[in-house]
């Protein structure tokens, strides 16, 4: 027999590990010391160490490993981690993916003023008008309409907080133009429609999120940043790109400071 230090070095395990083991029934002693309260294992529990090991260095629970030894179908538990494995390894080659698309553009004008993230656009109730504007100018007078409107037909309908209206585009080519969009603005509830405006809800969705700042002439550098990664990381466009504006004319006098986030709906490959 071996003593519990004799154990541990013979093992490489740690005394403290051993006991813990021991306290929670997964590798008890072949025999303690009633006087002394040794501890002492035997040649047949390094071979149940070994197994412990070699579940532990997989990457198994203490939980799971007890679950193997009492019985329980390995079969399922291993399977378990091998997703959870294949999940990890996912999400690692889209890091990777994602570090070699900054370091091939790390010179390049855009890398220095853009950055793209991943992230679920919320489901949400909005209101909504769709309407075909003769420029991008025309956005400054036809939106703050639109509010005015829903607002004197739902005095009491109160937007989400933190407030979330955008636009999207419903060409499938640039115009500068006669452009066909839809405005949305997220409320609390459904309310009561007009002529041309509607409420609907918007399903959550995974989508490529890019941060613009400045005037909105410049957000066409950020859509070729956002649509260079989507093909450079294997991600397919689901739906129309979101204009999400959080900073504008409302409220910032200087053009240079509008914060626009562009959101472009995506699935992988």
């Amino acid at each position: 027999m071996f003593r519990i230090g004799e154990f541990s070095k013979l093992t490489k395990t740690t005394v403290k590990a051993l006991r813990y083991y021991d306290e929670i029934d997964l590798l008890k002693p072949e025999f303690v010391d009633e006087e002394t309260n040794y501890r002492f294992y035997t040649t047949k529990q390094l071979v149940e160490l070994h197994k412990i090991q070699s579940f532990r260095q997989i990457g198994l629970s203490i939980d799971e490993i007890k679950l193997i030894i009492s019985g329980h179908c390995i079969e399922l538990i291993l399977e378990k981690r091998k997703s959870e494995l294949e999940d990890t390894i996912a999400q690692s080659h889209a890091q990777l993916s994602r570090i070699e698309f900054i370091l091939q553009g790390k010179e390049e004008e855009l890398i220095m003023n853009y950055q793209a993230i991943l992230k679920e656009l919320p489901e949400c109730i909005v209101y909504s008008k769709k309407m075909t504007v003769p420029s991008y100018d025309s956005y400054f007078e036809l939106i703050p309409a639109i509010g005015q409107e829903i607002t004197a037909a739902n005095p009491e309908l109160k937007p989400t907080v933190p407030e979330y209206c955008f636009i999207k585009y419903l060409d499938n080519e640039y115009k500068d133009k006669d452009i066909n969009i839809e405005f949305c603005e997220a409320v609390e509830k459904m309310g009561k429609e007009t002529d041309d405006i509607k409420f609907r809800k918007i399903e959550s969705v995974p989508a490529v999120c890019v941060m613009h700042k400045g005037a909105y002439a410049g957000l066409a550098k950020a859509y070729a940043f956002a649509f260079k990664w989507c093909e450079d990381n294997g991600y397919v466009i689901v739906d129309s790109p979101r204009e999400s504006y959080i900073d504008g004319i409302w409220n910032k006098e200087n053009e240079d400071e509008w914060l626009t986030e562009l959101q472009i709906p995506l699935i992988k490959k």
